[in-house]
């Protein structure tokens, strides 16, 4: 409480600082510059971005990454609305984010319409909640709030727009509100024999791990569930890292939605236990009255799709979920690896190519994964080396790849990678992006300068929108409309005050990357990639097996 009038610009950054938020991504404008001065007293570190739709995905990566709410700013309209993508991004991944936008004065309207969009209203279909701060004496209920809504189930983006009259308006008493911990239901006995009961009678039981099993509480309640189980288990895209791939019992990562030789494992099972799926993200199978019952563990009940009807679902916090059905089913499941001897095949054909002595995907991964430590974060931008890196790259952490396969947006992966340097500076981080979705938001390359950050941006070039031009020839369509030139990534890049190189021999990559990570400093290299294998492998090799 206190009787000192101060504006409520600086009620809404302390509010902020009560919430623990240690910095802000964004680019401010005129109707925020009480609370940009407000900031500037602040223990809060803004963190300027050269475009807004960067610091939407700024923060949602460091949701993703911490569980705690991300933050950005913009200011009105243009630069309120180039958040939509990010709020997306945000959305259909389960990152918590919370975006403050400006807004002209609402108690008068000296400029008229001026630059004035109904944000709350453009919002509304993109996060989870979206308000205008009316009243000064409201702001610290309302960002308390907004935290909540953020990281409670499912988490996700919400909205406050702050007009520039409210936060300048003086406010003579207050009280900030505590932080509360939010407790998760935990799932009820009844279903949770229900489930050892199927898991129990299961002839070739088989686990799927998707993208709410990466999650802070479930990873180690999680790494000790499937060993005590004993039943093998794949990833989702997203779901990577959940539990080590270098688990005797992993049988492989689900990139695409059939054929592939994981699905093998798939269509072998007579029961499939999902553990944190979500279906906004792409289906790593899909089922049909005849296929597998699919017993469904997650935070929340499941979206019942075309594709996806679990026939038993266990609702609550997956942690104690875990440990409670790992009590039931411990030594109790007595077909428990009935499809473990498939693992050693399936992971084989995987690992095929790796060693190639041209610009593959399976080789240029090979190299990544021979310089990433095993904290170390790979932030994939959207293309077609996600499906490769989805399929090829072992992770042994979570969060470790961040690749996007729920919005599935382009221009994501550098600005990740910047986000996951400032939240873990410890770690080696490399973004990866095609030559397309490097372009969408390459001038982030002045903010990774400008911070001083370690950082390695890998680009594959190819000169084109690569994975539509794939799935153009698989659908039998002539090649037409998706080449673009680039420019000299090496001059672009030192343009910055980065060190750019390009390589035209493979052999040398695994090399050049290790001296980029020792040297320092943001580094690019850029390389050509031979998606020939898209067609040999992923089309023809798939199709005719």
């Amino acid at each position: 409480m206190t009787t000192n009038p101060v504006k409520a610009s600086d009620v809404m950054v302390q509010a902020l600082e009560n919430e623990g938020v240690e910095r802000i991504f964004g680019i401010p404008g005129e109707e925020n510059l009480d609370f940009v001065e407000s900031l500037r007293e602040s223990s809060i570190e803004l963190i300027i971005t050269r475009h807004e739709q960067a610091a939407a995905f700024m923060a949602a990566t460091y949701g993703r990454l911490t569980g705690k709410p991300g933050v950005c700013l913009t200011t009105l309209g243009p630069g309120a609305l180039n958040l939509a993508t990010g709020a997306a991004y945000a959305n259909l991944g389960g990152m918590p984010v919370v975006m403050i936008t400006g807004q002209k004065g609402i108690r008068t309207a000296e400029q008229a319409r001026f630059q004035i969009v109904n944000t709350v209203a453009a919002m509304g279909p993109l996060t989870k909640s979206t308000h205008q701060i009316t009243s000064a004496t409201m702001i610290p209920t309302m960002v308390r709030e907004a935290f909540r809504v953020a990281q409670d189930e499912r988490p996700g983006p919400v909205h406050l727009e702050l007009p520039e009259d409210i936060a300048a308006t003086p406010v003579y008493n207050f009280e900030l509100i505590p932080p509360h911990r939010m407790i998760q239901p935990v799932a009820p006995d009844a279903s949770l024999e229900a489930a050892a009961k199927i898991i129990r009678e299961a002839e070739r039981p088989l686990l799927m791990l998707g993208a709410d099993a990466s999650r802070a509480g479930c990873r180690l309640p999680l790494a000790e569930f499937v060993p005590r189980v004993g039943i093998p288990y794949f990833t989702t895209q997203m779901g990577k890292g959940s539990v080590s791939g270098s688990s005797e019992l992993y049988m492989g990562t689900a990139a695409l939605t059939e054929r592939d030789y994981v699905h093998d494992a798939i269509e072998s099972a007579d029961v499939i236990v999902t553990i944190g799926h979500d279906t906004t993200e792409k289906p790593p199978f899909t089922m049909d009255e005849d296929g597998p019952t699919v017993v469904h563990l997650n935070f929340r009940a499941a979206v019942v799709e075309q594709v996806y009807f679990p026939q038993l679902e266990v609702v609550g916090d997956l942690g104690p979920t875990l440990n409670r059905l790992a009590d039931l089913l411990e030594g109790q499941v007595p077909n428990a690896q009935a499809l473990l001897p498939m693992r050693s095949g399936i992971l084989a054909k995987i690992e095929e190519g790796s060693t190639e002595h041209r610009f593959t995907p399976q080789r240029i991964i090979h190299d990544v994964r021979a310089v990433m430590p095993v904290d170390g974060i790979v932030a994939l931008d959207n293309g077609m080396y996600k499906i490769w890196f989805a399929r090829n790259y072992r992770t042994t952490r979570a969060n470790t790849l961040l690749l996007d396969n729920a919005l599935a947006t382009m221009g994501a992966g550098l600005p990740s990678a910047i986000a996951a340097k400032l939240t873990h500076p410890e770690c080696r981080v490399m973004a990866v992006a095609g030559d397309g979705g490097f372009m969408m938001n390459s001038q982030e390359m002045e903010t990774a300068v400008r911070l001083g950050l370690d950082l390695v941006v890998l680009i594959l070039e190819d000169s084109g929108y690569g994975m539509i031009q794939w799935k153009q020839a698989v659908d039998g369509f002539p090649d037409f409309g998706l080449q673009f030139g680039n420019p000299d990534f090496v001059t672009y890049a030192e343009s910055y005050g980065a060190k750019g190189r390009r390589l035209d021999n493979v052999d040398d990559l695994q090399g050049a990357l290790e001296t980029a990570f020792e040297e320092g400093g943001v580094q690019l290299i850029v390389i050509p990639i031979d998606y020939s294998e898209n067609q040999r492998v992923l089309t023809e090799e798939l199709r005719n097996r």
